[in-house]
Order: C-alpha cells, then sequence, then structure tokens
C-alpha cells in the first residue's frame, strides 16, 4: 500500500479520504450582472436614475475646499455653551435607552413563535412595529414637536419608539433561532406559557437583548444630536443655529465633541457586552 500524498488523508480503517470537489460558479456571474444592471439603471440612465457622478464634486470643489478648512479649525472659545446642550442629547439617549428597555423586554417575548404560539397576537404586534420602526426618527420628532411643543420630550419619545422597533425585531429573531426543546420540556411538565418564558425562555434570552440595548443606546447619542433639527431638544437646536450662521468652526467643535462621547460609550459598552455574552 502506498503512503498517502499529504494532501491526501486516511481513516482510521485505511480508505483514502478525498477532499470533496469544488462547487460550480453557476449563478454567481448571473448575480453579478444583475447586481451592475441594477446599480446602472438607478443611477445613470435618463429619467429612470438619480443622475449621480463625480461632477458636481469637480466643479465645485474649491467651495467644498474651503469648508473642509473650516472645519480643521474648531473654535475652542465655543466650547462653554456647547456642555448643556451635551448633557441634554446624553440625557435624551439614556432616558430613551431606559423606557424602550422596559417596554422591548415583553414585546420580544410576545413577537418570536417559540415563546408565544398565538399566531393571531404575534401576527398583529409584528404588523404594528413594522409600521412603527418604518417611520423615520426624524419624522417621529418633527410631529411630536408639532403635538407637544419644543424640548427633550418629543426626542424622547421619538427615540423611544425608534428604539422599541429595533429591539423588538432583533431579540425576537434571536429567541425564534434558538433551541425550542427546554420550552417544549417545560409546557410538557405543566408550566404555562407565561411560567416557561420566565424560566426558562427569559434567562436564555437577556445576554443578547443587553447587547441589543447598548447597541441602541450608541444610535440614540447619535440620534439625539439631530432630532433637535426638527425642534425636539439636544445638540441639534444648537447645530442648527450654528449652521444657519455658516460658522463650520464652531459645527467643527460640536462634531468633534458628538465622536468623542461615541468613541467613550462604544468602549464602555464593548467592556460590558464581554462581561454579558
Amino acid at each position: 500500500m502506498s503512503a498517502a500524498t499529504p494532501a491526501q488523508v486516511r481513516s482510521p480503517s485505511g480508505h483514502l479520504l478525498m477532499p470533496p470537489a469544488r462547487p460550480r460558479l453557476r449563478w454567481q456571474p448571473l448575480a453579478a450582472a444583475v447586481v451592475v444592471a441594477a446599480v446602472t439603471v438607478v443611477t445613470l440612465l435618463p429619467r429612470t436614475g438619480v443622475g449621480f457622478g463625480v461632477s458636481a464634486i469637480v466643479e465645485n470643489w474649491r467651495n467644498g475646499a474651503g469648508k473642509i478648512v473650516a472645519l480643521l479649525q474648531p473654535d475652542w472659545a465655543f466650547f462653554p455653551r456647547t456642555v448643556e446642550p451635551l448633557l441634554e442629547t446624553l440625557e435624551m439617549a439614556v432616558i430613551a435607552s431606559a423606557v424602550s428597555t422596559v417596554v422591548a423586554l415583553p414585546l420580544s417575548l410576545w413577537a418570536a413563535r417559540l415563546t408565544n404560539p398565538v399566531a393571531a397576537t404575534r401576527r398583529t404586534l409584528r404588523a404594528v412595529l413594522n409600521v412603527v420602526r418604518s417611520v423615520p426618527d426624524l419624522l417621529y420628532a418633527s410631529v411630536l414637536v408639532a403635538m407637544v411643543g419644543v424640548g427633550a420630550l418629543p426626542g424622547i419619545i421619538a427615540l423611544v419608539l425608534f428604539d422599541v422597533g429595533i429591539v423588538v425585531k432583533l431579540v425576537s429573531e434571536q429567541v425564534e433561532a434558538g433551541d425550542g426543546g427546554p420550552l417544549e420540556a417545560g409546557r410538557a411538565a405543566g408550566g404555562t406559557q407565561l411560567q416557561v418564558n420566565r424560566a426558562v425562555a427569559l434567562p436564555d434570552m437577556l445576554p443578547g437583548f443587553a447587547n441589543q440595548v447598548l447597541y441602541v443606546l450608541e444610535l440614540n447619542v447619535r440620534a439625539s444630536s439631530v432630532l433637535g433639527l426638527v425642534g425636539a431638544g439636544g445638540m441639534g437646536l444648537l447645530i442648527d443655529a450654528v449652521r444657519t450662521f455658516y460658522r463650520y468652526d464652531q459645527l467643527s467643535l460640536i462634531i468633534l465633541e458628538i465622536l468623542v462621547v461615541v468613541l467613550l460609550l462604544e468602549l464602555v459598552s464593548d467592556t460590558v457586552r464581554r462581561r454579558l455574552v
């Protein structure tokens, strides 16, 4: 019996194990051609495309270069005026994350097939959340500002709606992708669906749920910085003011502050995720 070559492996019984044949790439070239054609249609063709191109950048590059130079020179003397709006932005993000956590936890169990076998209520909740999730948070803030007035309250409500739609969708899909055996065993032992969810499903989903809550907290800091553009409080009100007067040096300082806060928050959330997951 000849020895196996380095690329060959023999089983304990002595049979030669051959590597599986390489899959034939039949549909990948067709898929790539479809993607290229679709991108061409929606970007370049007249009447059907959006007219994407770099001609506007080439023609107005001097104007853009001047704005970039101004953004590279932050006005550090403007920092004291940004402290209070920045704190309000963080408060909005934290409050919205806390409220959405309380609301999304039971809804996540309600929206999953393994933890809610009643199809009618599950599908109704999913349909409502699809509608909630389809509306941009900035549009929510615009409507809520007209309803309750200018300030942080409409921004917090808009963020809560945005967070609940995202968290419930992601966590319910995580629950459905899990093992349903323990839940079946709990029901077979005589437990009600509520008891099984509380004793089995809830402890299993909490690490992933906490991970998603930390994720939306990061999103809230970014989103709450923009909601003020429509009067929903936070840093956005100040951004709108400096943008109106073309103070790009002050806008640069605001962008830098938001960047630092987001990076610090991401560092903290990554540390928490490593301990939870």
